[in-house]
């Protein structure tokens, strides 16, 4: 047995794996548990607010843990943690109502009234990922990428490896021309058009110059989609980001920008899963979730919060997907109620319902398997 699998069946190391388990454990209960309170939270605001009665606010599905009821609303705790419901007065279809309930019914209600109550959950959940950026923002300051052209990893087989060129090289000038911005720097070897390039190089304390050529091959978006082709030596950039103090303001606006950029990469995202440029291998679940949170509460609050703020704008914009027994597919429904002038009739409605729900648990299964295959393909 090597020294490494040694210490992997140590006490100690045993320990370490456990305390690993239970950080990704609880930090997934904090992320799920708060994004679904906030998203619950919207729909049972809107409820209130419209003067709609709400008979259950539920955390979680399946058997109740916990569970009070203060004034008309029971408020349950779930033992399931996937999840949430508001369930309202009047949603179900069987239901009888006594004539003074019949104006706080959710059915009896305007369609523009239901739609709002329903699109109040994933706004809530877009609302609370800016909230979360901003004290990000506000608390540890606002991130700014440095210059430098410091080289993070050469690609294998490319022109930089083969001129010797290695990671941690910092590159000072191109052509006896200073370059201190990596902007400018991929722009001079991409106009170079496979012509000779000199590099002056700093490695540790020594300068060292190195004589190559870009080749041309093809270049990628952040999707990893092929966008043309360019001239490259196969180097990518180190980024370093410092964080400064800023005003109350630029905290507020970088955490609106910060939160329109996740909902376009997050609607990209699946679109480029749609097209097949990203793999439906990349798609993860709740044990990712639990994973990544775990890391994230290791490196500290401001890191959970930064994520807790990605992954409540992913659900917002996937909740508003038109998928029925989402809350998209109910908001497609009421806007052909709204069109038509009558909602659809119900054996549309259910058979509409059942192949949502049917794609809701294939999804599922099939995020499950990918985590269950990266879990045995990294151990």
């Amino acid at each position: 047995m090597t020294c490494q699998g040694i210490l992997q069946n140590t006490p100690f190391t045993k320990q370490i794996r456990h305390y690993k388990k239970m950080h990704s454990f609880i930090s997934f209960i904090i992320v799920l548990g708060v994004l679904i309170f906030v998203h619950e939270l919207g729909h049972f605001m809107a409820a209130k607010l419209l003067r709609v009665k709400v008979l259950k606010f539920s955390l979680g599905f399946g058997p109740r843990i916990i569970g009070r009821k203060l004034g008309e609303t029971e408020y349950i705790l779930s033992v399931l943690p996937l999840g949430g419901y508001v369930k309202m007065l009047g949603e179900g279809a069987d239901e009888e109502l006594e004539p003074e309930d019949e104006k706080r019914s959710f059915a009896t209600r305007p369609v523009w009234q239901r739609f709002a109550i329903v699109l109040a959950g994933p706004t809530f959940n877009l609302l609370a990922a800016v909230l979360f950026f901003f004290i990000v923002f506000a608390a540890h300051g606002i991130p700014e990428a440095l210059p430098g052209t410091t080289i993070a990893a050469v690609s294998p087989g490319s022109p930089a490896m083969a001129a010797g060129i290695m990671a941690g090289d910092e590159i000072l000038s191109i052509n006896e021309q200073p370059v201190n911005d990596w902007d400018k720097l991929a722009t001079t070897i991409s106009q170079s058009k496979g012509a000779s390039l000199a590099l002056e190089i700093k490695r540790g304390t020594e300068i060292i110059r190195i004589s190559t050529a870009a080749r041309e091959e093809d270049s990628h978006d952040i999707f990893g989609e092929v966008t043309g082709k360019r001239y490259m030596l196969g180097i990518s950039r180190k980024t370093e980001v410092r964080y400064r103090d800023g005003s109350l303001i630029e905290a507020v606006t970088g955490a609106v920008n910060q939160t329109v950029m996740m909902i376009y990469l997050t609607i990209m995202g699946v679109m480029k899963m749609i097209q097949r440029v990203i793999p439906a291998s990349q798609m993860g679940g709740p044990i990712l979730i639990a994973q990544l949170a775990g890391q994230q509460f290791e490196a500290g609050w401001f890191n959970l919060l930064h994520f807790m703020g990605v992954i409540s704008v992913n659900l917002g914009i996937i909740n508003l997907f038109p998928i029925p027994v989402l809350d998209g597919g109910h908001l497609m429904f009421f806007s052909i109620e709204a069109i038509r002038g009558k909602p659809l009739n119900e054996s549309a409605m259910e058979m509409s319902q059942r192949i949502g729900l049917a794609l809701l648990i294939s999804l599922m299964i099939f995020v499950f398997y990918n985590d269950l295959v990266r879990i045995f393909t990294h151990h």
